[in-house]
């Protein structure tokens, strides 16, 4: 029995809920809040937050087929990098991915498709004014009967616009991203999980081209009522970073699950 997000659901168990929510194409609508906390970010070590509103919207083409669309709309308070310089508030570029995946798959499950960037900042500071484009995508194990999940994303993102100005809000970029993910699920919808986001400026130099955590967490799936509702919270140490960035981040999240 592979799960899947049909109206069995109500039937599942907490682990087999918990399961389905760390599929990143799981055929079910779901609604996370993700706040990171980003410590000791630019020359003045000041604290840069986050907030990923991440709805996932599963589109049926056929029996055999699906398209599962995924939404990133940060929100981001932005610390001062200079004495007497206030903090920056609002919303960054979103970023939006679609994958075709099969309806019913094995215990491998599989999503392959492109991710576009859009100039949505509301401030300058916040993002770049290039669009972007760019292939993704995800691969991972998930079988009834077997506590581990385990997979990675994979992500690369250039800049498609006009613009090519270094100085300006408008430079070319190329960035790339890997989150490899294994969670570890009992059978109270309790898990324990790891999921570092590991990215990459490939126009950077040297030293200054990647961001490597490494950490863990801890999560739980519980219910309001019929509604399933997926928490956790996880702490990552980047081993690897360029100048000014951030060592330490907190990752907490709450997904809402909508079982069809």
């Amino acid at each position: 029995m592979i799960l899947t997000a049909t109206s069995a659901h109500a039937e599942l168990s907490a682990e087999d809920l918990a399961k389905i929510a760390q599929n990143p194409v799981g055929n079910l609508i779901s609604v996370p809040f993700q706040e990171n906390a980003y410590f000791n970010v630019g020359p003045l070590d000041g604290t840069q937050n986050v907030l990923n509103i991440q709805p996932v919207i599963p589109i049926s083409l056929n029996d055999d087929w699906n398209i599962i669309t995924r939404t990133i709309l940060p929100i981001i308070s932005l610390p001062a990098f200079a004495p007497g310089q206030g903090s920056t508030n609002g919303i960054g570029d979103v970023q939006v991915s679609a994958f075709l995946s099969p309806a019913k798959p094995g215990a491998w499950i599989w999503g392959v498709g492109a991710i576009t960037q859009l100039p949505t900042h509301s401030n300058d500071l916040l993002g770049n004014n290039n669009a972007g484009l760019g292939p993704t995508f995800v691969f991972l194990h998930l079988e009834h009967g077997d506590p581990w999940v385990y997979g990675v994303l994979v992500n690369n993102v250039w800049s498609v616009g006009p613009s090519n100005n270094p100085f300006g809000n408008a430079p070319k970029y190329n960035n790339g991203l890997v989150q490899p993910f294994v969670n570890f699920n009992f059978e109270s919808g309790a898990y324990i999980t790891s999921s570092p986001i590991i990215t990459v400026n490939w126009e950077a130099r040297g030293s200054q081209q990647w961001t490597v955590p490494m950490g863990g967490g801890v999560g739980k799936l519980f219910k309001i009522g019929r509604l399933p509702v997926n928490t956790q919270i996880g702490a990552y140490y980047n081993v690897v970073r360029p100048d000014f960035a951030n060592n330490w981040q907190i990752r907490a999240q709450v997904q809402f699950m909508f079982p069809k």
